[in-house]
């Protein structure tokens, strides 16, 4: 292969500060967990929200979908644990890469219903709101199987193959397909689908977060048949296909009876939150200025009602005063 161009994989995914390891893999978990809470944020306030319950929901999901996810991993690919000569101590070691998105979104979301039942909140609410943001945090995270090179496609010859150099854990150095990059590609765009189609759909009651997870399921499939790492396969497919093909069905199959039982978007999605929790910083001070310019207008109106009724005192004092003189005269 002539070496045009392609992609290179890290010298190494660690760094030793001291004594502390610094891996490019979990730092890419950790921004793309701040990234999701970021944008729902941000969304759970346009949608009537108050500040901050984004954070403090993520406290449960995050914990729980890290579990579900690595759980998700040791079961499918338990052979890599379990089997003769592995030591079971490995499975505890998520920094050398292993989280299945599947167990991570399972798990994840019975921490957020735990988050969201102590606050009052709607879960499918909740998870329509930081939808796209998940998305966004897999891009992120995809980049950590670079930084371990790993989880990589068949061998290609484009100018934007990856190189892979480690022999370690049975590779074979060479140019292969960057599906992780592809798969990064997908859910930065599934983030945009999911979030054009919610302001023009006005998608509530979980089916934004249902059209995440049915988009990311078709790039998921064709992406997960590219790749050559060691799977269970059922029927000549990746066991990851027949999840991502049976995931996809129950997502649109959500969508489309959620639509015919509960149309529309919830219009309270927080009790207790304040009205104008979702107004802008302008319309608030343009709000402000229309209610100063109404009590300036009705201060004018007192004065000059004030003015008028001292006028017409006046008046009548002096009528007092002229029949009194006139009477005087008379007599």
């Amino acid at each position: 292969m002539e070496e045009l161009a392609y992609i290179p994989s890290p010298s190494r995914g660690v760094i030793h500060l001291g004594p502390i390891p610094l891996r490019g893999y979990a730092f890419c978990i950790i921004i793309g967990v701040f990234v999701a809470v970021w944008l729902g944020n941000k969304r759970w306030i346009a949608r009537g929200g108050r500040a901050g319950t984004v954070a403090d929901i993520a406290v449960w999901a995050v914990p729980f979908g890290l579990v579900g996810g690595r759980l998700y991993h040791v079961i499918t690919d338990y052979e890599l644990y379990f089997s003769a000569g592995r030591d079971w101590v490995d499975a505890f070691k998520v920094w050398q890469g292993g989280l299945g998105i599947w167990g991570a979104i399972a798990l994840g979301a019975v921490g957020a219903w735990i988050g969201c039942r102590r606050r009052g909140i709607p879960l499918p609410a909740y998870a329509d709101a930081i939808a796209p943001g998940i998305a966004l945090a897999q891009a992120c995270g995809r980049w950590g199987n670079w930084f371990n090179q790993e989880l990589y496609g068949r061998e290609t010859h484009l100018p934007w193959a990856l190189h892979i150099t480690s022999s370690e854990g049975g590779r074979v150095p060479g140019y292969y397909h960057p599906t992780f990059l592809y798969e990064s590609l997908w859910c930065i765009g599934v983030a945009f689908l999911v979030m054009w189609a919610d302001r023009r759909f006005t998608l509530g009651h979980g089916r934004a977060f249902a059209l995440y997870v049915a988009a990311y399921c078709v790039g998921r499939g064709w992406i997960e048949y590219m790749r050559v790492d060691d799977a269970h396969h059922i029927l000549g497919l990746r066991l990851n296909d027949w999840t991502a093909m049976i995931v996809f069905l129950l997502a649109v199959l959500y969508m489309v009876l959620s639509a015919k039982k509960r149309p529309g978007r919830e219009t309270v999605v927080e009790p207790g939150a304040p009205d104008d929790a979702g107004v802008s910083d302008g319309e608030a001070d343009g709000a402000g200025e229309a209610v100063e310019a109404k009590d300036a207008e009705a201060s004018g109106d007192g004065a000059e009602a004030e003015a008028d009724a001292d006028e017409a005192k006046d008046d009548a004092e002096d009528g007092v005063k002229d029949e009194a003189g006139s009477g005087t005269k008379k007599s």
